[in-house]
């Protein structure tokens, strides 16, 4: 009897591994993913419903294998002078990424990323039979410039994985260090912008970057900024001949034709989708000088969260939120924790709940 995967004849490289996971618990207030947990405008909702409506009476047929609309629209948003052949789109940002994986990556090859980041780089790498290197980042998890081009010429990697606003810690990457690691590494340089809309206004995205770069990619996301994380999509841009490559990889028609249709909803409401944003920051920045009002280390966030450290006993803190119908994320980093920046209840909710905690809970 198969009693475990270790019975399975899976690849030696996958065993002894964990699938990525959040704890998905039903709270009152959950803060744990980085949700936007702003519910979507009602009269969006109902265009959005009547779009998918429409896309049901066609599920007979297979959907625009190439998301013609859809790259069109997205392109309309990016902006930047950006032109649909360029715009690639699928089940979310982990699908794209995992896509540039498979074309650009694979056996022999090695991906570089700047630790802690996200986990699901690590995880897609090892999807994908590509070597996952890590290297460090300055104090305070910042990544200068020196240190980012450092490792580039140190490991000389096939991708590099910049994370801007890195997760899970919320740090912006200076427009600067994208541009000169995207000068100094031989390969893909992919920038994953899925926090950008929340960076400070008049923080450049590294779409400006992309003329000249055939090798620049910068990802996206519709699940924070948008509200859409349910839909699942994600999309990138870069050169055209850099697009084609993930044709090669991607499944049949993997867009269907309902997210296409949906996903169009939103962004045609995209400004009043985006209209949250701005009190997402509010309560951002609110968090971070509460936290460390109360002694706690918050650290730099150009994301929709904050992880602060300065906390004793995480697994005692997270405990005791959880018992107030409060959930927040254990990120494997000693000492630290993060927290979404929800509404402007759950927000009260948690600040008034860790406060109860801080007396005994923060290193001396």
């Amino acid at each position: 009897m198969v009693t475990s995967l270790d019975d399975l004849p899976i690849r030696d490289d996958l065993r002894g591994r964990s699938p990525y996971g959040a704890p998905q618990k039903t709270v009152p207030v959950a803060l744990n993913v980085n949700e936007n947990s702003h519910p979507i405008p009602e009269d969006v909702a109902h265009d959005i419903v009547a779009r998918v409506a429409a896309a049901i009476l066609t599920l007979n047929r297979y959907p625009d294998r190439e998301f013609t609309a859809l790259r069109r629209a997205l392109a309309g948003y990016l902006g930047h002078g950006l032109d649909p052949a360029q715009i690639w789109a699928a089940n979310g940002s982990n699908e794209v990424l995992q896509q540039v994986l498979q074309a650009y990556g694979g056996p022999g090859r090695s991906v570089l990323g700047f630790a802690p980041t996200y986990s699901m780089y690590g995880l897609l790498a090892s999807g994908t039979g590509t070597e996952w290197i890590t290297a460090g980042r300055d104090d305070g998890f910042e990544l200068s410039t020196a240190t980012a081009v450092a490792a580039v010429h140190e490991h000389d990697p096939d991708i590099v994985m910049l994370c801007a606003p890195n997760n899970p810690t919320g740090t912006p990457v200076s427009i600067e260090t994208i541009e000169a690691v995207a000068d100094a590494a031989r390969g893909i340089v992919v920038v994953d912008e899925a926090y950008f809309e929340f960076a400070d206004p008049g923080t450049p995205s590294a779409l400006t970057l992309l003329a000249g770069r055939p090798r620049l990619l910068v990802s996206r996301t519709m699940s924070k900024a948008f509200a859409f994380a349910g839909a699942r999509v994600g999309y990138l841009a870069g050169d055209p001949a850099a697009i084609d490559a993930l044709r090669l990889v991607r499944l049949p028609y993997h867009l269907s034709a309902l997210t296409q249709a949906a996903a169009l909803g939103a962004l045609a409401h995209a400004t009043e989708m985006l209209a949250m944003v701005d009190e997402i920051r509010v309560q951002r920045e609110r968090i971070s000088d509460e936290l460390a009002r109360l002694g706690f280390r918050p650290y730099r966030s150009g994301s929709n969260f904050v992880l602060f450290g300065g906390v004793a006993d995480p697994r005692g803190v997270f405990e005791q939120l959880l018992e107030r119908g409060i959930l927040i994320r254990e990120i494997g980093i000693p000492g630290h924790l993060r927290v979404t920046a929800g509404t402007e209840a759950e927000t009260t909710a948690f600040l008034e709940a860790i406060a109860v905690s801080a007396p005994n809970r923060m290193t001396p």
